[in-house]
């Protein structure tokens, strides 16, 4: 009986022949903790070693800050300065500071995700390093600590969810607005605890960006981690991040023509319009013609679901249709989502246009996925987001949001109400 990618990952990992159910001790390739629950996982990592512990291997494990990044308080400062003596003390020297970005962008960036890999992390969102072959989860404290003392962590064995996209988007849609429809048909419970594996030639064909996106949401419909294998030119940018080694796991993760799935579902992306999760929540989910014509008070483009340069190069577009105007009274927010991603806008001379149209362009982070960061919304107001959950509250009680692609959002930033990105770009 043939395999699935997520079988073939697990049973490197274990060392064992594995069906969907079996419950299995893994190595841990890569474990990694954020400035969020980061201090957490030190003090308990102390305490149950009674601080006189080593980790059990250094350069398997990683630090980012990404939540709070510079700190903006007091407390936040003293958590991330917890880390930073704690990785001096421990000889974890993969520390990326408050000046790098989003954790596992960073991560990937720095060549520390390989396709196969199994990776831990503090960020439920951390499943999207799918997007490259790795099977990467968020974990609780316990778990983390648990990787630091053994270098395992155990799993049940997910079963998997095929899903099938063809076709070629039109000017004005992307992938975030499949995702968002793929959210809107299978729902919050449509995966739970289930691996998935985009295929097809519009997968295929897809950017690294875009492979991002598409997996950034799989937590959103209860999903365990969705997988593309790495091809093309996510390859080649991968070979030349983390070396050679790639292809070969790339290789050995596919999934046999015979592997059996749970489900399969098809998407065409060919009649695909652009899309929005309405509040307040991701999968409750319209076209931007219901919707059409609400007032916004502010829009939010960046985050893990799409913060790279091809994100904000889209957005960049519909502003440059729109003659580099915003509406009065609106306020627009960008977020790189990291500090490699800043200097490509920065080279591409994006930012000046941005902040002549009177964009705020800021400093790498997670930014506005929570209330945590500047440009809290307040209670009554609505804003548009690129980020992946929009629950009443998540960035300001009593505010509400829309989540929707680079393009809607800036679309929307250039009239002041919810706009379909194809009235301004044609």
């Amino acid at each position: 009986m043939g395999k699935t990618m997520i079988q073939k990952i697990i049973q490197r990992a274990s060392g064992k022949e594995v069906k969907p159910g079996d419950r299995v001790w893994c190595n841990i390739d890569l474990s990694t903790a954020r400035d969020f629950a980061g201090p957490n996982c030190v003090l308990q990592f102390d305490k149950e070693t009674e601080g006189k512990g080593k980790v059990w291997n250094p350069d398997k494990i990683a630090f980012t800050f990404d939540l709070e990044a510079p700190s903006r308080s007091e407390q936040v400062a003293n958590n991330q300065k917890l880390i930073r003596e704690f990785a001096k003390r421990q000889g974890i020297t993969k520390v990326f500071d408050v000046n790098w970005g989003i954790g596992q962008h960073v991560l990937l960036e720095n060549g520390l995700v390989k396709p196969g890999w199994v990776i831990l992390g503090t960020d439920s969102h951390m499943n999207l390093l799918g997007a490259v072959g790795a099977f990467a989860t968020g974990v609780g404290n316990t778990d983390i600590v648990a990787s630091w003392i053994l270098g395992k962590l155990w799993y049940r064995v997910p079963e998997t969810v095929k899903i099938h996209v063809t076709g070629s988007f039109k000017k004005g849609v992307c992938m975030r607005d499949l995702l968002t429809k793929i959210v809107g048909t299978l729902g919050a419970g449509g995966l739970i605890y289930k691996a998935v594996e985009f295929v097809g030639p519009t997968i295929e064909n897809a950017n690294l960006a875009e492979r991002i996106t598409l997996c950034s949401m799989v937590t959103e419909m209860s999903g365990k981690i969705g997988l593309i294998q790495p091809n093309g030119e996510v390859l080649e940018w991968l070979k030349a991040r983390a070396g050679e080694e790639v292809v070969e796991l790339a290789e050995a993760i596919k999934a046999d023509p015979d592997a059996i799935y749970s489900e399969e579902y098809e998407f065409n992306v060919d009649d695909l319009e652009p899309m929005v999760s309405a509040p307040d929540a991701p999968d409750n989910v319209k076209t931007v013609r219901e919707v059409a014509g609400e007032k916004l008070d502010q829009i939010h483009i960046g985050s893990c679901s799409n913060g790279r340069f091809e994100d904000i190069a889209a957005a960049f577009e519909v502003l440059k249709a729109a003659d580099f105007k915003i509406a009065p009274g609106i306020r627009a927010i960008i977020t790189p989502a990291t500090r490699e991603v800043m200097k490509q806008c920065a080279q591409a001379g994006f930012i000046e246009k941005f902040l002549a149209a009177g964009v705020i362009f800021t400093n790498p982070t997670c930014a506005l996925c929570t209330a945590k960061h500047y440009g809290t919304l307040p209670s009554g107001d609505v804003g548009m987001s690129t980020t992946n959950r929009n629950f009443i509250g998540k960035v300001g009680k009593g505010s509400h949001t829309y989540l929707a692609s680079p393009m809607t959002a800036m679309a929307s930033a250039v009239r002041g109400v919810i706009t379909d990105p194809r009235e301004i770009i044609g």
